[in-house]
């Protein structure tokens, strides 16, 4: 009956581990998903600045991607 017990209680401890383990997945995966809808709304953004106007903010096209990925990891840290 002892063998019974503690195997009950293996199992029960192997579900909790495997909730937290998908919580923990779904959770990482949507903060992914916010900084990537960031880095693409940020890149909109700044796709839509005129040669003279990203230069005038002292940027230039090549960086934009760069600076887009840049803003959104600080935004959303994992």
């Amino acid at each position: 009956m002892a063998y019974m017990e503690q195997t009950l209680a293996t199992t029960d401890s192997l579900g909790v581990r495997a909730l937290a383990a998908a919580s923990e997945f779904f959770a990482s995966a949507a903060k992914r998903y916010a900084r990537y809808s960031l880095y693409r709304h940020t890149l909109n953004e700044l796709s839509t600045l005129s040669d003279r106007e990203a230069s005038d903010l002292g940027l230039h096209r090549s960086g934009f991607r760069h600076l887009a990925w840049q803003t959104a990891c600080e935004k959303v840290a994992l």
